[in-house]
């Protein structure tokens, strides 16, 4: 089997984002800023890490946004539009012709400290027709998790951080779980795995494909992430991402911009202004502050002169007024008091 440097990576990116609107009324849902970066740059940034020849990524609500990101990476890499949506599974099987050997996969969405290279050794020992990366949660009921094995279709083990995968639920109740581990969004497979995925057809790696090669009797493995885990497809999620990332910069391998780091764990970018009161929030590039902001994300080239709560705040924005729990779009200007709202 190839070395790393030999491998392809295809980054899932066709998500509308409909939870992140009106953040992603403009833009993707991997376009969506995080510390100033587009999110989908965090699973590149593991890809690249990892030596991978060539980056793929998979895409179709407003992918011309994408290919000109995408161009601007110093890594062999390029966009495949889809003209219809395909779900996880048929995007990837649209590249059939080039899937001859070990691949990885990543959803182009989440921040995690993933370790390719880790787990394509685990996933080379095991003998594994599919690699999982796993995280561990503390409430494992709105997600699909994963039950280990020390062996090949062995028993359920929940203490087992790594091992074979036995067993799948998709959003189990408390009662049901019989497991933390939930699904990362990186896989490592083998091309004849995705000979089961039907031509033409929307079809999705955790609901279909991933059970059928489970009932097949064919080896997965799975093996969980240190480090950091965020699926940013909750607009409150941003803020919690950042936080955690700006917290935890020392020990992280991704790029902070410069600016200060406050006793709080606020951020101020270096051409932000802050001249009013901030508490645990985010205030980036180009940015202003000249009211409040509290638990709050303020994005690229905007102004808080009101206050802001608990609260999203788009790029090129102005926050005249009293803004809690809300996610502000991009350009938007906000004269009245609002609260629990998206505009």
């Amino acid at each position: 089997m190839a070395g790393s440097e030999h491998l392809l990576g295809i980054i899932m990116a066709g998500g509308r984002g409909t939870r992140l609107m009106p953040l992603t009324k403009n833009r993707p849902k991997p376009m969506v800023p995080v510390l100033g970066r587009p999110v989908i740059d965090y699973v590149k940034d593991a890809m690249v890490a990892a030596g991978l020849s060539e980056i793929i990524v998979t895409t179709g609500y407003q992918g011309e946004q994408l290919v000109s990101h995408v161009n601007s990476w110093n890594t062999r890499s390029r966009v495949n539009q889809e003209d219809t949506p395909m779900g996880t599974a048929g995007s990837v099987k649209l590249l059939s012709e080039q899937l001859t050997d070990t691949f990885v996969v990543g959803s182009g969405d989440s921040v995690a400290s993933f370790d390719i290279v880790d787990l394509l050794s685990s996933h080379r020992k095991s003998g594994a027709k599919v690699t999982m990366a796993l995280w561990e949660v503390t409430d494992p009921t709105e997600f699909g998790i994963v039950g280990l094995s020390n062996t090949h279709e062995g028993e359920v083990d929940s203490s087992l951080e790594e091992g074979y995968i036995s067993k799948f639920k998709e959003k189990p109740t408390s009662d049901e779980a019989f497991s933390n581990l939930i699904n990362a969004g990186l896989y490592i497979i083998e091309p004849e795995v995705m000979e089961l995925v039907p031509e033409g057809e929307k079809y999705d790696f955790s609901k279909q494909l991933f059970p059928d090669v489970l009932s097949r009797g064919w080896p997965m493995y799975a093996k969980t992430v240190n480090g950091i885990w965020f699926d940013v497809g909750n607009p409150f999620e941003l803020h919690n991402a950042q936080m955690t990332l700006i917290e935890r910069r020392d020990e992280l391998p991704f790029p902070m911009p410069k600016g200060e780091v406050l006793p709080d764990g606020s951020f101020i970018s270096e051409s932000a202004s802050v001249s009013g009161h901030i508490a645990k929030s985010v205030i980036l590039a180009g940015s202003s502050v000249n009211g409040a902001a509290v638990n709050s994300v303020v994005m690229a080239n905007s102004r808080v002169n009101g206050v802001s709560e608990s609260s999203i705040i788009g790029e090129n924005s102005i926050i005249d007024s009293r803004i809690h729990n809300c996610v502000i779009g991009d350009e938007s200007h906000i004269i009245i008091d609002l609260e629990n709202e998206k505009r």
